[in-house]
């Protein structure tokens, strides 16, 4: 029998658990932010609601089941990624559903891990569960895209992050610290930004010009600073920088090459090196994504600098652009035309698409994300 399409209140249900997904972007790998909610379409009662936990487990689903106890028996639970069919350190959440009693599972997309890849939906209807899939979908792809990516291409999703002033540059820093382009709102919005990705990199220019911090400082979010990587082909002085200083608070990876691997990080710190090999003189970017792949990052924030934009940009390997900038003052804030331009001058003929535009007083934030290629286009 053929699965009910969904309802309304499927529809609503599947938007809180995808709101339940994206608070914890930045907290859960290497597994993927998956959101579950438990509700009783008869009546209308939204039962629990859960976030996979810090660190990747335990999942949403057996969260959300032990919040909602006895309550389960026939009722529908809503989650944003197909529940895991294997056994791990923990067992199969398409288990815990099925032992939960549910009447119907309503699930966004499936999960292309190939431990999973199916098999948790066929569980779920081998045992008489009504499976319905495909609501919100387009959201949840977005929202589970760093563990889409890292499974089906060994790569992070890719953010870039670009800061421009009026006319579209972006200044160097002293050496002692950046020169700031936009205001407190746009910096305190990058900082967020920080706390929904796995991992900040620059460019070893970047840290020798503007010797930033990299973490988020933004209150009640401090614990969230990721991993800080710095790519640089030559040797980094990293013994007086600001982020060698709260190494123990947020870590920090040096990915080099192998001949100036032994001088990338300062003896007995807190420093973590990767070596990957050059191409054409410059650090090959598939081998520096399948060394954070290896090291469980599944959301990688781009900040920096202009060369570093340019080499993931013809990689391609940008999944997403952020860009703040600040007005001009002669003709005052970006308009969509603008930023556009602004963006393509730096990052080359990538095809983007909008997304998102907001001001951010006295600067302006433009979202676009990658057009996905088509075969035969």
């Amino acid at each position: 029998m053929n699965a009910a399409a969904p309802t309304a209140f499927d529809c609503q249900m599947m938007a809180i658990a995808l709101g339940m997904a994206e608070r914890g972007l930045g907290l859960t790998a290497p597994n993927p932010s998956v959101g579950a909610v438990i509700a009783n379409p008869e009546t209308g009662e939204l039962l629990a609601r859960a976030t996979t936990a810090r660190g990747g487990r335990p999942h949403a689903e057996t969260q959300a089941i032990a919040i909602a106890g006895a309550a389960t028996r026939g009722a529908t639970i809503y989650v944003t990624l197909e529940p895991c069919s294997h056994q791990g350190n923990t067992g199969p959440c398409a288990q815990s559903i099925i032992d939960a009693g549910f009447k119907r599972a309503v699930v966004a997309i499936e999960d292309p891990d190939p431990r999973v890849a199916g098999r948790g939906l066929d569980m779920l209807r081998a045992a008489g569960v009504e499976v319905v899939r495909g609501v919100g979908a387009e959201t949840a792809r977005w929202v589970t895209r760093g563990h889409i990516v890292r499974v089906t291409e060994r790569r992070p999703l890719v953010t870039l992050k670009m800061a421009l002033d009026g006319a579209g540059e972006v200044p160097r820093g002293d050496g002692a610290k950046p020169v700031f382009v936009t205001g407190a709102n746009a910096r305190a919005h990058g900082h967020l930004l920080r706390a929904t990705n796995d991992a900040i990199l620059v460019g070893g220019g970047t840290l020798r010009d503007d010797n930033p911090e990299l973490t988020c400082r933004l209150p009640g979010l401090e614990s969230r600073s990721p991993l800080r990587v710095v790519l640089s082909r030559d040797p980094v002085d990293c013994s007086a920088t600001r982020m060698l200083a709260s190494a123990a608070a947020a870590p920090i990876l040096f990915v080099t090459s192998y001949n100036t691997a032994r001088n990338a990080a300062p003896p007995g710190s807190a420093v973590d090196v990767a070596t990957v090999p050059t191409v054409g003189g410059q650090l090959w970017l598939p081998a520096v994504m399948e060394a954070l792949v290896a090291r469980g990052i599944t959301r990688l924030l781009v900040e920096g600098g202009p060369k570093t934009w340019r080499a993931f940009a013809d990689a391609s390997l940008v999944d997403e652009v952020v860009a703040y900038i600040a007005p001009s003052p002669s003709t005052g804030a970006a308009t969509d035309i603008e930023a556009f331009a602004a963006t393509q001058r730096r990052l080359g003929p990538l095809a983007l698409a909008l997304i998102d535009h907001r001001t951010l007083d006295p600067d302006t934030m433009w979202r676009f994300r990658r057009v996905p290629h088509k075969e035969g286009h």
